[in-house]
């Protein structure tokens, strides 16, 4: 498997890097089953990525953002949950913040996070990798200058280099909860949106970010009346975390001594990997350190 999840991993990303140019690809072609926004680069990526499963034509489960489950041979073993590029909008774009994801659980009824042997983060125009599996310690990586994980030590909320989600967040409700960590920050220390949460996650691990803030899914389940304002910015949709978003991400920064929850300070582990729906998807909590993590918990205006 992880021979599988390397390989896979690699032949996504030269796909990507060998057609960007070919495809409309600043130019939304359609929707993801999830509801969100669909870049000819995505249906790019998501061809090559069962392209090439299939030539391996191993027995897998497969579950990818545009097509959903699908199986290849009789009685897959495992499931790859598979976002051919987390950062579809960084990776139009042409910039650093995409990377392929990929992480394989063994297949059953009701897979979640928790189960998760293998884990991959590949960054598309760098090559940079990340991975970890359950039969090691720690991570492996490859491209980095510096030797990762590198985590910062930071706790002062003043001076933390964050990233946080506006893509299905209503701008006023996301800088109502925060805004005043934005104002405190933005100088001191630095803000950024990168649009997409295995970039932001792998960013802790690389010690380039001290933490990553996405607070929608918490903020629509004490306020349910927000509802109508996410569907209203995401076209209809609810556009939280899926489980594809960060079902890699997280088991690496686990392995990395990240501290990662939901927004309520919550195990993200028993996320359904399989299901998308609005009950099942997510927010997150990330940072370098516990301290700097429960700061950002206690001082967001919920």
């Amino acid at each position: 498997m992880r021979g599988l999840v390397q390989e896979l991993s690699g032949r996504i990303r030269a796909a990507v890097r060998a057609g960007l140019h070919d495809v409309g690809s600043r130019y939304v072609e359609g929707t993801a089953k999830g509801g969100d926004a669909e870049f000819p680069v995505d249906v790019l990526a998501e061809r090559a990525a069962w392209d090439f499963l299939k030539e391996r034509d191993e027995p897998v489960a497969v579950y990818t953002e545009s097509e959903g489950l699908r199986t290849i041979g009789r009685s897959p073993a495992y499931v790859l949950i598979i976002d051919p590029i987390d950062g579809t909008r960084g990776a139009a774009a042409d910039l650093e913040m995409a990377c392929v994801s990929i992480a394989a659980a063994p297949f059953g009824e009701a897979p979640v996070i928790g189960d998760i042997r293998y884990a991959m983060l590949q960054e598309i125009k760098s090559g940079n990798w990340l991975y970890a599996d359950t039969a090691g310690v720690g991570i492996e990586s490859g491209g980095f200058p510096v030797a990762v994980p590198r985590l910062s030590s930071a706790t002062d909320l003043d001076r933390m280099f964050w990233s946080l989600e506006f893509n299905g967040h209503p701008a006023a409700l996301m800088t109502g909860a925060y805004g005043h960590l934005i104002d405190a920050s933005a100088n001191t220390g630095g803000v950024y949106v990168f649009n997409s949460a295995s970039f932001s996650i792998s960013r802790i691990i690389t010690g380039q970010m001290d933490a990553y803030v996405d607070i929608g899914n918490r903020l629509l389940r004490d306020r349910p009346a927000t509802e109508t304002d996410f569907r209203r910015v995401g076209h209809g949709s609810i556009l939280h975390l899926f489980p594809y978003d960060i079902a890699a991400s997280v088991f690496l920064a686990e392995r990395a001594g990240v501290t990662i929850t939901d927004a309520y300070g919550k195990s993200l582990h028993d996320t359904l990997l399989l299901d998308i729906g609005p009950l099942n998807q997510r927010s997150c909590i990330a940072a370098c350190t516990a301290q700097l993590h429960a700061g950002l918990i206690d001082s967001i205006r919920w």
